[in-house]
């Protein structure tokens, strides 16, 4: 669903900080210390600041931005001087924009009231420029009121007309066009598009477009810049010169704005601005303060834990009266910390249309893509890593798993494949789903090819079940594209994902169909800094299990456990479980008879342990460099005793 309200606060706090460049930028134009730095960040902020209120609906900024536009343009490139009118008249534009930042931050719509009246202000300085301010020849200057003598006095530069078209299969006819623009503009005056500039810029045009600009660059030097990567010229046509062409009058210019006019008389100051208050309701904070925070709540927790076994041991009423006032405020600033260094999924789905739209042009497929619950919440550590991986799996999903409009049809199927992104909270965990309604994966062609690239035996391969060809998919250099494109066909990607999220601590899992199509599970822990664990003794050593992976503790008998080939196995409450006693990691200990029962992702196994202490809240730390990866183990802790215990990687052991 559409969350309004958290777009317009992302909105209204972005501009702010586009808006103050802006007016520092100004400041330092009207100063002289470097304009050309000065002039490229007001250029960047008001583009930005254009692009936001287009896509937020916002009009009338629009409108206003696109006008600054096109000043700053022409100061940038030199044809426009910056003097204190243009100053005052550039900020009073700042302050209108203020105005309707406020009127956005309060719920409401910003007025084009005053904005309206800046626009045609500004479109009357650009029109000034382009209109013929140039400089006379030495000598030339007619009295002022006389009208100029045609051609031979003055500074003319020919006309061109550019018919361009754009190559279809293009997949950003937007940056295409919007960097075509800017390199004719180095060039001359571009002084109308057809169609508008703001559909060219937006990618909202079919087939081709014209362009007419003033120039002296000659023929040849837009006839190169014109016919660049995805770019042909149709047509250049040329007037004898600019007197020969009918005058170009902006589109939005007023009646009075088409007049030619003197050089207008000096105004009177505009009024200064007068300062209101304004709240600070957002802050940005570095990211690496938050997690020198966390570290401190991570030792408020140890610590905490160390001060209730000091209670325990000792027995002091008001010690412990005193330490659990202290263990609510721990845990309250703990959830609070969390909360801050929680971010909506959200954030990184927004930005999977436009690459579905890329792939799906680029492929010729029609895919509709639909995202679900972005307001899912993940630990800000987590959101790093998952945006490759995310990536890549949509990707995936269209050039893989979709077939083209031709196939599907033929198969019976819709033209246009479904394409889903879903994101929901599962107990503890984050559960996010890519799903389409594609072909499916042929598990035999998946045989076929784990023999071909030596990844298993005809005989292994004969034998494989679905979920271990499936598996195949993970393997390094696997791939089952049978060309190679620059999306997919290398054998780079699925085995990069999987490591990406075992590293988060989370699993991938694959369902498919044939026919049918594909999707793609990732689970994944809410945060990975504290969590709950069951302490246990194995071999007398003490180790922790995350309790989100713990069913049951058990007791069994020795002759209720089995020898299956090299592994053991038990029969407990119907089901057999794979029995692991952990000689490896812990060493031969004595016999047990307490199990505790695991599960991960629908799958269950048991461990044998000697003892269990109990539950409690710990701070998981990952595992130095020095010590490197260590199969079986996911981080460490230190309780409140102040020994470091291992904390098990449920996921390797089943």
């Amino acid at each position: 669903m559409f969350d309004e309200e958290g777009y317009r606060k992302l909105f209204v706090e972005e501009s702010r900080e586009n808006h103050e460049n802006i007016v520092n930028n100004l400041l330092a134009l009207e100063t002289g210390d470097d304009q050309q730095a000065a002039i490229d960040e007001i250029f960047r902020s008001a583009h930005t600041l254009k692009g936001m209120s287009a896509s937020m609906g916002f009009d009338a900024m629009e409108h206003l931005c696109h006008s600054m536009e096109d000043v700053f343009s022409l100061i940038r490139s030199g044809r426009r001087e910056v003097t204190v009118s243009l100053t005052d008249l550039l900020l009073t534009c700042t302050d209108a924009i203020e105005g309707m930042l406020d009127a956005i931050e309060a719920g409401g719509a910003p007025s084009d009231e005053q904005s309206a009246s800046l626009v045609l202000e500004l479109q009357a300085f650009a029109e000034e420029e382009e209109g013929g301010e140039q400089e006379p020849s030495p000598g030339a200057a007619p009295p002022a009121g006389v009208p100029a003598e045609p051609a031979e006095d003055a500074d003319d530069r020919p006309l061109y007309t550019l018919t361009v078209a754009i190559d279809p299969s293009s997949t950003m006819k937007d940056v295409r066009a919007m960097l075509l623009l800017q390199n004719l503009e180095e060039l001359g005056t571009i002084h109308s598009t057809t169609p508008a500039r703001e559909l060219l810029e937006d990618g909202k045009f079919d087939g081709s477009f014209e362009i007419l600009i003033e120039s002296e660059a000659g023929e040849d030097a837009l006839r190169t810049i014109a016919s660049g990567t995805e770019l042909s010229l149709l047509a250049l046509s040329t007037p004898e010169s600019l007197l020969d062409a009918p005058p170009v009058i902006p589109p939005a210019a007023s009646e009075e704005t088409k007049k030619p006019e003197p050089t207008p008389e000096p105004q009177a100051p505009r009024p200064a601005k007068t300062e209101k208050s304004r709240e600070i309701k957002n802050i940005r904070v570095d990211i690496q303060r938050l997690d020198r925070m966390m570290n401190l709540v991570e030792d408020l927790v140890i610590n905490r834990g160390r001060l209730e076994q000091i209670a325990k041991k000792h027995g002091i009423k008001e010690f412990d009266e005193a330490l659990s006032m202290v263990g609510r405020s721990v845990s309250d600033l703990q959830n609070l910390m969390m909360g801050i260094r929680m971010m909506p999924l959200e954030r990184i789905f927004n930005r999977l249309p436009r690459v579905v739209r890329d792939v799906a042009n680029y492929d010729g497929k029609e895919v509709e893509f639909t995202i679900e619950g972005g307001e899912t919440e993940l630990d800000r550590s987590m959101m790093d890593g998952l945006s490759d991986p995310l990536l890549h799996l949509i990707r995936n999903g269209v050039n893989h798993g979709i077939e083209t409009p031709e196939i599907r049809k033929a198969s019976g199927k819709s033209p246009k494949g479904l394409l889903r992104l879903s994101a929901r909270r599962d107990k503890d965990n984050v559960v996010i789903e890519i799903e389409d309604d594609g072909a499916g994966i042929d598990h035999e062609k998946l045989r076929k090819k784990g023999v071909e690239r030596g990844l298993m035996t005809p005989e292994a391969a004969a034998n494989a079940t679905k979920d271990e060809l499936v598996g195949l998919l993970f393997e390094p250099g696997f791939s089952t594209a049978e060309t190679i494109t620059d999306i997919s066909g290398r054998g780079v990607g699925l085995d990069v994902v999987k490591k990406t999220i075992e590293s988060l601590k989370g699993t991938i899992k694959v369902e498919t169909e044939i026919g049918r199509g594909t999707k793609f599970e990732l689970v994944l822990p809410p945060t990975m800094a504290i969590i709950d664990v069951m302490m246990v003794h194995i071999n007398g050593m003490r180790c922790a299990i995350p309790i989100s992976n713990v069913v049951e503790v058990a007791q069994t008998r020795p002759e209720a456990i089995h020898r299956i080939g090299n592994t053991e196995a038990i029969l407990l409450r119907d089901q057999t479980l794979p029995m692991h006693r952990l000689e490896d990691m812990f060493g031969r200990a004595e016999k047990s008879n307490t199990l505790v029962v695991l599960q991960n992702d629908g799958r269950r196994c048991c461990i044998v342990v000697d003892t269990v202490d109990g539950q409690q809240e710990v701070v998981v730390k990952p595992l130095s460099s020095i010590a490197g990866n260590c199969r079986g183990i996911s981080g460490i802790t230190i309780p409140g005793d102040g020994d470091v215990v291992p904390v098990l990687d449920v996921n390797t052991m089943i």
